[in-house]
């Protein structure tokens, strides 16, 4: 606080000592006094062991003792915590009131937790400096202290929150000479009128009352007493009101904290005369709901401070230019400000912090990045910046800390990072910079500094450099997800220092270096999913004492150690899937006694479980075994393990018991058998919090239990591929937090039980592969609104397809094939939106799981689990998983559903596959159904359609299946290089033509298609353009001859234009003479060729333009 050495100074008011310049002893009786205090207290670093009880032992020069110079009393007790003396602690006698002459008395930071507030103080009117700040006291605050009317600073603020209240604050008040009030930590909720007492302090100028539960703000204060006050801290409080305009009004302001105050709505506003202020801090306060006020930016030149972090601010950056000079700390982050960086806040010169992570901001990042050579801290992250990172970012030599990370930023890291000679943290992971490894520049003669290096998930490339070991003082490197290869580099065990190593997700080769071996420090290593491949032995792991993660699953290692080998640490979590470890367990694991996950899939393990292995795992609380050849049987699953993961594997016999805390199961692909009753009918009254449970794919038998209703955070369920026979229990509709539950390929049978209208979070349904009978519920439509998949085939349900199914808007699978269902499709089928858009990745399903266990544990927020199912597409039966959120699919086929296809199905525009076949229908295809462009497979054979192929079909690019066999189709198959791509089998069965058949089309095939296709005029136009063509060339002939003078033919027996002799009414044509003008009748015969190509040429391109621009013509004619 920086008052606090002036306060000092004049509560004093002359001059003291407490070394060797003094003028006159302590009082004896004081001195007797000071024993007393210390005889109460605890002091475990002897501070006080100069206070001595030797007679003529001065007390003045004692340890925190400050005497008069003239009167010998003492005036000041020191005893402040300070990192050079452990807290005294203990009691503290009243004794000390009879100091009359005490002004100064500084306890702060002792111990003295527990004690009731020391009352007696109120008592010494002669105090001007109190602090007990942090000394543990409890209790509630004495109104008595009122009564020390000189008194200039008090500070009870408390870090032991709640521990201390004041019921009513009117006693302050009285101190009209307080000029440091620091109340901090102290309850005062009930105070309402806080303010107005405060104003009653005309002096004050440092107010902290920070974390005091205050929950009332005045909007306006009359008049403002407090003009001197330079430091004003509210933090921690509870307002939940607009910030006062008034406060932006004290130009007297230096320091304002109103951070985590849970302010809400638009800053104030308007003229603020802040001109003084240094640090404004308006953080955290999450319901703000404003942009940047450009007040702030105007009227607050000397701000030195700013944060305004966590504090809903939203908009764009201002683009006015603020008069900021003095600007070192400027702290924008976690809001929703979404401009680009504007060019002003690249010229603060002084800024030596700079964070604007967790905001929507835009574009790239300025060369003019390079002018903020005093930055130490610079945090971009969390971001939309795209774009390259300037190379003028080497300018800042000053930099401790780059962040980054989490951006769009691409091409090359460019070299001069290697200049930040004084970086010690560097994060750019999680964008697209390509390229190679930086390295420092060889001036850096601080390269030791570096201790956190984060790259991971970029698209970098190339080896990992040999020159990575200078980094001497590296503490975590982190090169995950990235394109690296070639071999682990050796001089990577130079780097003693190192804590974390994370290497996975590359393409790294080679085998593990044994210079890892080295990294005594190393605490965590992932070198997981990359291709390494060789032998690893003990000497790998030498040094590696505070190993506590091993990560290297995805490899193809090989460990070979001595079967008495004890490893040297004590790992936390071992995955080491994939390795070649079988074939008998790894002994060394039973030294391990703090293991909490254990990965040993795809190990080549044919051994049973040993007895020690369940015995020695008292702390694993993830445990996967799949993907092995573990035989034997298991009795029980350790109540520690809350994820048990043990599938494809040889395990027999019935069912292992397990406990209430489990949280997943996956038995599946095993060889169990009888019934499952055990497992779940166990301790019926126990909270269960077994989420998900997997067990398909086994010999299991029997009815499915009716008892689930304690297995309410049960959210996926797999039992299909087993022998499960009677109905689904109506305890089932117990579980409201179920979203997958999938039962194919059993025995079940009756109806499907209403009882599972109450899950309706449900979200995949496949009951498929069983005996169900009935019709399908109309609840499935009305209750089951979060269904993505829908598999009810190969069962004997009947009926119709309920047309609340088209209330499902974000079903995106729908499976009813192989039934007796009859009746039309449904006609609002267009209104399953999810299927009307085209589908984008969405990753592996996540479920939600709402689960707790005993002992007060936090167990589990969500499960990332990959959903599945069994669909017949493309004339196949596959199983589809991490591709499942991309597929879009309807399967109505082999049922008895009559009537048309509704022309609304080809606005179903994701839809990937359609399967129809095998039913009644009739009608046309849909003339649209080429609007449906995603579809891959197409099958409406066995039906009864009828007319053409529409042509629009043609225009299905992505289609790679199709069956239109055996229906009443007929006419020409529509010309496309995708229809004729199929075999002829796709199109037999009809009364088609054209290829890929063998059978060409008739004239009357062209004629129907023509006709049907409205094409009528067209052929008309054909003929017309062949009449157009003859007249052309009569006429041109007729014109040329009229056009020769009459003595052109005379000395004939000729008539007619340009003779004036007319023609006989009836027609009769004169005889031509015998003789000819050779040379008249030469250029005639000419002009009379010339006319019939002038003909034949109209006639011939009236009908090939027509044919080369109109498709039809050309189906008609070829």
């Amino acid at each position: 606080m920086f008052l606090i050495g002036f306060l000092t100074i004049a509560a004093i008011d002359f001059s003291s000592c407490n070394g060797n310049h003094y003028a006159v002893m302590c009082r004896e009786g004081e001195k007797r006094v000071l024993l007393k205090f210390k005889k109460d207290v605890d002091d475990p670093s002897n501070r006080l062991s100069s206070w001595g009880e030797v007679v003529g032992d001065d007390c003045c020069r004692w340890e925190g003792v400050v005497c008069d110079n003239f009167t010998g009393h003492v005036i000041e007790l020191s005893l402040g915590y300070s990192d050079k003396w452990r807290g005294l602690s203990g009691n503290i006698n009243p004794c000390l009131q009879t100091l009359k002459h005490l002004r100064y008395l500084d306890l702060s930071g002792n111990d003295f937790t527990g004690l009731p507030f020391p009352s007696f103080i109120a008592s010494m009117t002669q105090l001007r400096y109190i602090d007990l700040s942090n000394t543990g006291f409890v209790g509630t605050i004495p109104h008595e202290l009122g009564n020390l009317s000189s008194l200039r600073s008090l500070s009870l603020k408390t870090h032991y929150y709640g521990l201390m209240n004041i019921k009513n604050l009117e006693w302050l008040a009285r101190l009209s000479y307080l000029e440091h009030l620091d109340l901090s930590g102290v309850i005062i909720a009930k105070e309402l009128n806080w303010l107005q007492v405060i104003n009653n302090l005309p002096f004050l100028v440092e107010l902290h009352l920070l974390r005091c539960e205050l929950d009332h703000f005045p909007p306006l204060l009359s008049a403002i007493n407090f003009t001197s006050l330079a430091v004003l801290d509210l933090s921690g409080n509870y307002f939940s009101s607009l910030i006062p305009g008034w406060i932006f009004s004290l130009g007297s302001l230096v320091s304002l904290h109103l951070s985590d105050c849970n302010f809400m709505g638009q800053m104030p506003e308007g003229s603020w005369n802040l001109t003084s202020l240094q640090t404004l801090d308006v953080s955290h306060n999450y319901k703000l709901d404003s942009t940047l006020p450009n007040s702030l930016f105007s009227t607050t030149n000397s701000l030195v401070r700013l944060s305004l972090a966590h504090s809903g601010f939203h908009g764009p950056l201002p683009t006015l230019v603020p008069n900021m000079t003095n600007l070192s700390h400027l702290d924008l982050s976690s809001n929703n400000l979404d401009s680009t960086i504007p060019s002003w806040l690249y010229s603060f010169s002084h800024l030596e912090f700079l964070d604007l992570a967790y905001n929507r901001l835009e574009g790239g990042i300025s060369n003019e990045i390079g002018n903020l050579t005093s930055a130490i801290f610079l945090n971009l992250s969390q971001n939309n910046l795209e774009g390259s990172l300037p190379n003028s970012i080497g300018n800042l030599v000053s930099l401790h800390s780059l962040d980054l990370s989490y951006n769009g930023l691409e091409e090359s890291l460019p070299r001069s990072l290697g200049n930040l000679c004084n970086l010690i943290s560097i994060d750019l992971s999680h964008n697209k910079f390509s390229g190679e490894l930086f390295t420092l520049s060889s001036k850096c003669t601080a390269i030791h500094a570096l201790e956190h290096m984060r790259l991971d998930d970029n698209q970098l490339s190339g080896h990992i450099p040999d020159q990575i070991g200078q980094f001497e003082n590296l503490s975590s490197l982190l090169l995950s997800g990235n394109l690296l290869y070639g071999p682990i580099p050796e001089t990577l065990g130079r780097l003693t220092s190192l804590y974390e190593l994370s290497l996975e997700e590359n393409q790294l080769n080679g085998t593990l270096p044994q210079s890892l071996g080295h990294l005594s420090k190393l605490q965590q290593l992932d070198v997981s999913n990359n291709l390494l491949h060789g032998t690893v032995s003990d000497v790998h792991f030498t040094n590696l004492a505070n190993l506590k993660e091993f990560h290297a699953s995805g490899n193809r290692l090989t460990l070979k150690v001595s079967p008495d080998w004890i490893p040297p640490f004590q790992l936390l979590e071992i995955e080491l899937g994939s390795w070649h470890l079988g074939p008998k367990f790894p002994i060394w694991l039973q030294s391990q006694k703090n293991l909490e996950t254990i990965d040993l899939s795809y190990t080549g393990i044919s051994d049973e479980i040993p007895t020690w292995f369940w015995n020695s795992s008292f702390s694993v609380g993830r445990l996967n075994l799949s993907h092995n050849h573990i035989h034997g049987q298991i009795s029980y699953i350790p109540s520690n393990i809350k994820r048990a993961f043990l599938s494809s594997n040889n395990l027999n016999g019935t069912l292992p018991r397990v406990s209430s805390d489990l949280i997943e199961l996956d038995l599946s692909k095993n060889s169990f058998s009888g019934e499952i009753s055990h497992l779940l009918c166990d301790r019926k009254n126990e909270a269960k919090y077994l989420a998900v449970l997997l067990l398909k794919e086994n010999f299991l038998s029997g009815e499915i239990p009716n008892c689930w209703m304690a297995w309410q955070s049960m959210t996926v369920i797999d039992m299909g591929n087993n022998n499960l026979t009677g109905n689904i229990p109506s305890s089932m509709g117990h579980l409201g937090s179920l979203q997958s539950l999938h039962l194919r390929n059993n025995h079940l049978s009756g109806e499907i039980s209403s009882s599972l209208q109450n899950c309706t979070k449900l979200v995949v349904v496949d009951l498929s592969e069983n005996e169900f009978i009935g019709s399908i519920p109309t609840w499935m439509g009305e209750r089951l609104l979060h269904l993505m998949v829908l598999i009810l085939r190969s069962n004997k349900l009947d009926g119709v397809i309920p047309q609340a199914f088209c209330r499902i808007s974000s079903l995106t699978i729908l499976d009813l094939a192989n039934n007796n269902l009859s009746g039309a499709m449904p006609w609002c089928i267009n209104n399953i939106t999810a299927m009307t858009m085209k589908r984008n990745f969405s990753g592996d399903a996540t479920y939600q799981v709402s689960c707790r266990i005993n002992n007060n544990k936090a167990i589990c927020d969500y499960i990332d689990f990959l959903e599945n199912a069994y669909l017949v597409t493309k004339g196949s039966n596959n199983r589809y998983d991490k591709i499942l959120t991309l597929v879009t699919s309807i399967d109505f086929s082999n049922n008895n559903i009559s009537g048309n296809i509704p022309e609304d199905l080809t606005s179903l525009l994701g839809l990937l596959s359609l399967n129809l076949s095998g039913n009644h229908l009739i009608g046309e295809i849909p003339k649209k159904i080429g609007d449906m462009g995603s579809l891959e497979s197409l099958d409406l054979s066995r039906n009864q359609l009828g007319g053409e192929i529409p042509p629009s079909m043609s225009g299905l690019t992505f289609l790679s299946y199709l069956n239109l066999s055996y229906n009443n189709l007929s006419g020409k198959i529509p010309l496309s290089t995708q229809l004729q791509s199929f075999n002829a089998s796709s199109f037999i069965g009809n009364r088609l033509c054209g290829l890929p058949l063998t059978k060409k089309c008739s004239v009357d095939d062209v004629r129907n298609v023509v006709h049907n296709e409205g094409v009528g005029s067209e052929v008309d136009w054909f003929y017309l353009s062949m009449a157009f063509g003859f007249a052309a060339g009569k006429i041109s002939l007729s014109t040329q001859l009229q056009s020769f003078n009459a003595s052109s033919f005379l000395a004939n027996k000729l008539c007619g234009l340009p003779l004036t002799k007319n023609c006989n009414v009836d027609g009769e044509t004169p005889n031509v003479g015998k003789e000819r003008d050779n040379e008249g009748a030469g250029s005639e015969v000419d002009w009379f060729y010339l006319s019939m190509a002038f003909g034949f040429a109209v006639g011939f391109w009236g009908i090939s333009i027509p044919i080369l621009f109109i498709k039809l013509w050309r189906y008609a004619c070829f």
